[in-house]
C-alpha cells in the first residue's frame, strides 16, 4: 500500500489544495454576471473546466520547472521521484483535453476562449516565467479568460458588464503572482529566471505589484454600478478582500530592503485567501451574498487549512524558522 499512497500523496501536493478552490469559484463569478438562471450542467462547467485548467498547469509548471525545483525545491514531487516527469505530462494533458470536452458541451464558442487559456499555461509554464513583467501578466489575462469562460458556459457571448470584472482579476492575479516571485528570489537567480525581483530587485518588485493591487481595486470599485443583483453584498465582501489585500501588502512594504523567504510566503498566502474573497464578492454581485458565503465558507476554511498543513514544506525543503529565518538583501536598493 505504500507506494500507491505515495503516488496519490504526490498528486495531491501537485494539485496545491490550497489553490484549487479559486479557478473554479472565478469560473461562477463569470456565470453569475450574466443575470441569467443558469442551470446546474452549465454551473458545473464553469466551476469544473477552470479547475481542471489549473491543475493541469501545476502538472506542466512542475514538469517544466523540475530542473530548477531539483536545485531549490528537491522536496517536490518530481524531483523526489514520487511522481515522473512523464506521467506529469499525461496528467496535465488529459486534463486539458477534459476542458476542451466540456468547451465543447456547454458552447462552442466557449472552446476558442479555453484554447487560448491553455496555450496561456504552457507559454507560461514553458517560456514566460521566467521572463520577468509578461510572466505575471499572463498569470492575470488567464483569470481574466476564467471570467469570461464563466460567463459563456451560461450564454453565447459575455455580456459587457463582465468585461471590467475581468479587468478587475486581470491586474489582481499578475500582483499576486508577482508577489508569489518574492519567495525564492535565490532559487530563481540560480537557476537563470530573470524574474522581476531578480532582475529590478525587492522594493521595486513590492512597490509594482502593490500598484496593480490597488488598480484591481480602484477598477473593483468603479464596477459597483455594474453589478446585476447585489451591490450592498459586494461591496462588503470587497470591503473584506480590500483589507486582507492591505494585510499582505503591508508585511511586504514594512521590509523594503530584505524579506525573509517565511514572510514573503506569508504575505502570498493571506493573497490566496484574499482572492476567494475577491471572487466570492462577484459571485454576490450577481447571485446574491447569501450563495456566495456559502460557497466562501468551506472554500475558505479548506484553503487555510490546507495552507498550514502543507504549504510550507511544498516551498522549502526544510521549515523555515519560526521568524522567518535570515532575510534575503535586496540586490537592488
Amino acid at each position: 500500500m505504500a507506494a500507491p499512497r505515495t503516488a496519490l500523496l504526490a498528486h495531491l501536493q501537485t494539485w496545491r489544495p490550497y489553490t484549487l478552490w479559486y479557478p473554479g469559484l472565478v469560473g461562477l463569478a463569470g456565470a453569475t454576471l450574466t443575470g441569467a438562471h443558469p442551470t446546474t450542467g452549465q454551473l458545473t462547467v464553469a466551476w469544473a473546466a477552470p479547475t481542471l485548467g489549473w491543475v493541469a498547469g501545476h502538472y506542466l509548471g512542475d514538469y517544466y520547472d523540475r530542473d530548477l525545483d531539483a536545485l531549490s525545491k528537491p522536496q517536490r514531487p518530481i524531483p523526489s521521484g514520487r511522481l515522473s516527469p512523464r506521467t506529469a505530462v499525461a496528467t496535465g494533458i488529459g486534463c486539458i483535453l477534459a476542458v476542451a470536452v466540456l468547451a465543447l458541451w456547454a458552447n462552442w464558442r466557449a472552446v476558442a476562449v479555453a484554447a487560448a487559456a491553455m496555450a496561456g499555461i504552457v507559454a507560461y509554464s514553458r517560456v514566460l516565467k521566467g521572463r520577468g513583467l509578461p510572466g505575471n501578466l499572463i498569470r492575470g489575462v488567464l483569470t481574466a479568460l476564467t471570467v469570461l469562460f464563466g460567463a459563456m458556459a451560461v450564454q453565447p457571448w459575455p455580456p459587457w458588464r463582465a468585461l471590467p470584472f475581468a479587468l478587475v482579476f486581470l491586474a489582481h492575479d499578475t500582483a499576486s503572482n508577482l508577489v508569489g516571485t518574492l519567495r525564492d528570489i535565490d532559487g530563481d537567480r540560480e537557476g537563470g529566471y530573470a524574474t522581476v525581483p531578480v532582475r529590478r530587485g525587492l522594493r521595486r518588485a513590492t512597490h509594482i505589484a502593490a500598484a496593480l493591487y490597488l488598480a484591481a481595486v480602484a477598477v473593483a470599485c468603479a464596477a459597483t454600478g455594474l453589478v446585476p443583483r447585489d451591490p450592498a453584498g459586494y461591496l462588503v465582501l470587497l470591503s473584506a478582500a480590500a483589507l486582507c489585500g492591505a494585510g499582505a501588502f503591508g508585511l511586504l512594504l514594512r521590509s523594503p530592503g530584505h524579506l525573509a523567504p517565511a514572510l514573503a510566503l506569508r504575505a502570498h498566502a493571506v493573497l490566496v485567501a484574499e482572492r476567494l474573497v475577491l471572487a466570492a464578492a462577484v459571485v454576490a454581485a450577481g447571485a446574491g451574498a447569501a450563495p456566495a458565503l456559502a460557497l466562501l465558507t468551506p472554500l475558505l476554511a479548506v484553503s487555510v487549512i490546507t495552507q498550514s498543513r502543507m504549504r510550507s514544506r511544498h516551498e522549502f525543503p526544510v521549515p523555515p524558522l519560526a521568524d522567518g529565518g535570515p532575510g534575503l538583501p535586496d540586490p537592488r536598493p
